[in-house]
């Protein structure tokens, strides 16, 4: 990765095409975004796509020879790039403009151009959120060409039987931002066709775990011995009518009703659920989703679009504000669990630290497992069932996530699921009542998570309480502060840092250390008034004297906008050993501690991303290489490349890490 002092101006971006600069408008965001699509997703080189081609045509109305401009065309390969050459076309518009609009509609350009172009079959029309495929074929009794709805369009090198193939289980890997959109147009298809708008979330949530299920039923098959043939499929045209729909809908709800039977999934769903859309809505979002692969996904890639449902309705309905990606990633990558590692959220909330753990274990074991392989290659094996099974067997062992809220619960659930499992050891708990509370048979259930875990984990000691208690080596977490969360008193007296005050952050801290080993170790984020009010100055004392400082990171404000905006910092801690503690009785303590400042986290205070900027205040492009790898047909795989000029995010917190491990060793 290279910079380049190269003067853009805000709110412009460079086309990966042309490099030109061009206006960040709605159309060329969806513009690019499509470009990439057709590049890593359907495999079309760069060389045969272009950009703002016009097309001629004779009117058969007036005869005269008309333009269209076409957004992104693709060309035969090796071909001379003319019109009869083109293959494949996209029309992209405004995000202002709907699919039905009488002059920037499907009909009216979509249609239109792909009637023009002798050798196009295939085309797409997007405004950025909607997204429309199209089959041109010959009307034999009009003498004219009709236009079929597709669930999706053939790639380089495929045909459409191919896509339309239930066997076919090499789904599309998604790239950038496509999965947002999917799971995005999909609740908004629930939210907004359905008339179910107080459980949108939860039934695209069912439906997304039907597409899990299925395809984690191919790792269910080769334990069994069996070949792994889908469900989870749409065929080309079937949601085309009502008995394709209704085929469509009988073989989704009939996989919802067994993967509530099936052990991975059975501990996720209370056994009352069920998919309540109509077969036309079922058939449409399933259409969405069947075409991504979820299981090849990145955890970034599905993290981001399953917390961009929840950020929409979870969190407005509990007023709950969760952690930025980019620190609960800093914190993770600090403190570096690994396979030996068990970590407990207390305060889990949809699982963000728990995936992400999950994640930074996962690239650990396949490192382990492939050392040979680097980059995209070592990536590519990330979901291979041998790895899928170190990680399961990790998760289910040494992952826990506790939450007060049965909703997240569940949501959290569902994203370790999503991740790679682990989903097991998620309790519905008040964590700062713990071990006592009014659910017995939950508490019941932690501690025998815990004895399992300390068995297969052979660290039994005889000093351990039979609970969850001194157990787990690292916590990661963010618990709820301010002054709207209040702690029953009989809760709070039971921590001896209720003296000084009753503020869950802070009883939170002692519970943290209550629930870790000796010499564990925790990152949590806590607001400043802990760190700086002269009030707080006890719980700073009893700090000081139960762990040692590993580091204190201190965020800006806009760390929690546009949410929540609090002051904080992320401070690390090991729990002292007894060993420890007398020897800070017998002599003054002198230990270095790593602290940092992070003025910049990639965002402003509205949430808009931040760019690096040069001296005089432009922004920096930097030429970075993507690479990502091409499966053909028959199951060869090749890397490929993409350069492209971009700018950076302006985040402090890749480099505070780097230097915290650099300080480490």
């Amino acid at each position: 990765m290279s910079s380049e002092e190269i003067i853009l101006e805000d709110n412009q971006l460079v086309c990966i095409l042309t490099n030109k600069h061009k206006k960040a408008t709605s159309q060329e965001k969806s513009i690019q975004s499509i470009i990439r699509m057709l590049n890593e997703e359907y495999d079309f080189d760069l060389k045969n796509i272009d950009r703002d081609v016009n097309i001629t045509f004779t009117d058969p109305d007036t005869g005269k020879v008309k333009k269209q401009k076409i957004e992104v065309v693709i060309y035969e390969e090796n071909s001379k790039r003319n019109q009869e050459d083109i293959t494949r076309i996209g029309i992209v518009q405004d995000e202002k403009i709907k699919d039905n609009d009488n002059k920037k509609g499907v009909t009216i350009t979509l249609e239109n151009a792909l009637a023009a172009l002798d050798n196009c079959e295939f085309g797409l029309w997007t405004n950025g959120n909607d997204l429309k495929y199209l089959q041109k074929e010959d009307d034999e009794y009009n003498f004219d060409f009709k236009f079929s709805d597709l669930a999706d369009i053939p790639g380089y090198g495929e045909t459409i039987e191919d896509l339309d193939r239930a066997d076919r289980s090499n789904s599309r890997k998604p790239a950038n931002d496509s999965l947002i959109k999917v799971f995005k147009r999909s609740h908004d298809y629930i939210y907004g066709n359905e008339g179910r708008k107080k459980d949108a979330f939860w039934q695209l949530l069912y439906l997304i775990f039907c597409k899990l299920y299925d395809e984690k039923r191919r790792f269910i098959c080769i334990e069994k011995g069996e070949s792994y043939r889908r469900k989870f499929w749409v065929g080309i045209k079937e949601k085309n009518s009502d008995a394709g729909r209704k085929n469509v809908a009988k073989r989704i709800k009939d996989i919802f009703e067994e993967l509530k039977q099936e052990g991975t999934f059975s501990d996720v769903f209370d056994g009352n659920e069920a998919i309540d859309l109509t077969d036309k809505g079922i058939a449409f979002i399933a259409g969405e989703l069947a075409k991504y692969s979820f299981l090849d996904a990145t955890v970034d890639v599905k993290g981001m679009a399953y917390e961009t449902i929840v950020s929409n309705t979870l969190k407005q309905e509990a007023g709950q504000f969760f952690t930025p990606r980019n620190i609960v990633k800093a914190m993770v990558e600090m403190l570096n669990p690994n396979e030996n590692t068990r970590v407990l959220d207390p305060a889990c909330g949809s699982g963000g630290f728990l995936v992400l753990v999950l994640d930074h274990v996962r690239k650990q074991i396949a490192k382990k497992m492939y050392p040979d392989l680097e980059d995209v290659l070592l990536a590519e094996k990330f979901n291979t069932y041998e790895v899928n099974e170190k990680v399961r067997q990790y998760a289910e062992t040494n992952i826990f996530g506790f939450d007060f809220d049965p909703d997240l619960k569940k949501a959290a659930r569902m994203n370790m699921v999503m991740a790679g499992d682990g989903h097991a050891n998620i309790f519905h708990v008040n964590s700062l009542a713990y071990p006592k509370w009014e659910h017995p048979s939950e508490i019941e259930k932690i501690n025998l998570a815990i004895n399992n875990s300390l068995a297969k984990m052979k660290d039994i000691d005889s000093n351990y309480t039979n609970d969850a208690r001194g157990k787990f080596d690292m916590i990661f977490t963010n618990p709820p502060f301010g002054a709207k969360v209040k702690v029953e008193q009989e809760i709070a007296e039971k921590y001896f840092l209720s003296k000084y005050s009753d503020a869950p952050e802070i009883l939170f801290i002692e519970a943290c250390y209550d629930f870790l080993k000796p010499g564990g170790k925790m990152a949590i984020v806590l607001p400043d008034g802990i760190l700086g009010n002269p009030n707080t100055f006890p719980v700073r004392e009893w700090i000081l004297e139960n762990f040692k400082i590993l580091a204190s990171v201190d965020l800006p404000v806009e760390a929690f906008l546009p949410q929540v905006g609090v002051q904080a910092s992320l401070l690390f801690l090991e729990k002292k050993t007894d060993l420890d503690k007398n020897i800070a009785h017998e002599s003054d303590e002198d230990y270095d501690v790593f602290m940092a400042i992070a003025e910049k986290l990639g965002k402003d205070r509205r949430g808009n991303p931040v760019y690096i900027r040069d001296e005089e205040g432009a922004e920096m492009l930097f030429t970075i290489e993507n690479k990502y790898v091409s499966t053909s047909k028959d199951g060869t795989q090749e890397v490929k490349s993409r350069v492209e000029k971009q700018k950076m995010v302006d985040d402090d917190l890749p480099k505070i890490v780097s230097a915290f491990l650099s300080n480490s060793k």
